[in-house]
């Protein structure tokens, strides 16, 4: 029992992880840049 409450968890905690996407693009000093897609500037 407790064997796979232990790989459930490792389980959602990989996928969680995997939730999370990145994407490609300088920023700017301020950590700013401009999505090109939506016309908004955003910063990180």
């Amino acid at each position: 029992m407790l064997r796979s409450a232990i790989v459930l968890i490792f389980a959602v905690l990989g996928f969680a992880s995997t939730a999370a996407w990145s994407h490609s693009g300088g920023t700017d000093r301020n950590g700013c840049h401009m999505d090109h897609k939506t016309g908004i500037r955003h910063c990180h």
